[in-house]
């Protein structure tokens, strides 16, 4: 058994590469062997969003609080709020954040294939994230 306290690990700020706005990423678990899933709890201040980007394996979200916004590249934004859970495939191109007026957060869950877990691509444009 492992445990892990809160607080025990710090936070960070969200890379300018990855992230629009302000956003702070807060580890709560890695992959060990022979485990793939890591976790973190992500806070969207009103506005940020994440880059484009998918995951080898996909991702779950589960929104913890707030109100945000989700897409898949080609679909409609949608609205996500506290007590949602949101899956995306495989490679499915994707972004999510926080609503204009709300802050948002959630726990990310997805898991590494060859070391990566995570494939960042181009920003968000401002028409995109208005939808």
């Amino acid at each position: 058994m492992k445990i892990t306290r809160s607080g025990q690990t710090p936070s960070s700020v969200g890379p300018a590469d990855w992230f629009t706005g302000t956003v702070r990423l807060d580890p709560l678990f890695a992959a060990e062997a022979p485990g793939r899933a890591v976790g973190a709890h992500v806070t969207f201040e009103p506005g940020a969003r994440t880059a484009w980007h998918t995951h080898p394996a996909g991702q779950t979200l589960i929104v913890t609080f707030g109100r945000g916004l989700a897409q898949r590249e080609g679909g409609p934004v949608e609205d996500i709020r506290a007590g949602d859970v949101v899956w995306f495939p495989a490679g499915e191109k994707h972004w999510h954040g926080a609503a204009p007026d709300t802050a948002m957060s959630h726990i990310a869950i997805q898991e590494t294939i060859d070391g990566s877990a995570v494939t960042w691509m181009e920003k968000v444009s401002d028409a995109d994230y208005r939808g």
